[in-house]
This record gives structure tokens, sequence and C-alpha cells, in this order.
């Protein structure tokens, strides 16, 4: 990823630093994360790197389309990288276990607001609730 992320990088006047390497590699290694988790993450590999630049690193990402975010809490926004395909999050409001969907879960209403002019960004949707694992009983099909 890093050549995109250079050649990204230049076509926008920026350069490539290790710590924009290492940032963009920590959400792809985390899968979801905080930028207070990628931070965790950078920082066992070089402690110097600071949160000010984990945050600023993380909105040229998304600027470049590397990586976009979602709120899986009602806390920080969460980074997931585009390299992974299209999905809708479904989190677990009791043990916070994030599960990834086709978008054809929610296929119906995408339709239904497309007939109505909506173009919906499945990609930025989270649907929050109780798992089976938590105590939750499947519903019946």
């Amino acid at each position: 990823m890093s050549d995109d992320l250079a050649t990204r990088l230049r076509e926008q006047g920026l350069r490539l630093t290790p710590q924009r390497e290492l940032i963009l590699r920590a959400v792809e290694e985390l899968r979801h994360a905080t930028p207070d988790e990628v931070l965790a993450h950078v920082r066992g590999q070089v402690s110097s790197v600071n949160a000010s630049t984990v945050y600023r690193t993380l909105e040229v990402l998304e600027e470049l389309g590397l990586v976009r975010h979602t709120h899986l809490s009602d806390r920080a926004p969460t980074y997931h990288s585009t390299l992974e395909h299209e999905h809708v999050h479904v989190v677990c409001r009791r043990c916070r276990r994030v599960r990834s969907y086709d978008p054809d879960l929610v296929a119906p209403v995408v339709a239904a607001l497309a007939a109505d002019g909506f173009a919906m960004d499945v990609g930025h949707l989270a649907i929050f609730g109780e798992c089976a694992d938590c105590g939750h009983p499947p519903e019946p099909t």
C-alpha cells in the first residue's frame, strides 16, 4: 500500500513520511480502530509519535480515500482501511464486538432511499443491538 500512499500524497503536494506509513499500516492491521487505539499501536513501534500526528494523518488518509471512518460508539470515530470490501458495521452494545456484513444486508433500504433520490453511504452505517453471545437469542426467521 505504500506505493499507492506515496502516489496519492505526491498528487496532493505532500510527502510520504514514516509516521504516515506506520499509521496507515496500523489502521490496516487493527481493522477497526479509534485514533487512540491507532496511537497505542504505533507507539508500540515508535514511541515518539504523538496524538496530534495521528489525528492529522488520519484526516489526510481519509481525504486521500485510503481510510474511512464511522461511529461505532458515542466516543471517537473508528477508522478502517478502504482496502477492505464495503461493509455494514453491526455493533453489540454489551460486548462492543464489531461484525462486518455485506451491503446486501441493507439492499432494500438502499433501494428505497435511492428511489426517493437519496444515495446512501453504506460504509458509514453502524447498526447497534445485542448479539447472541451476550444473551440475546437470534430472531426466528
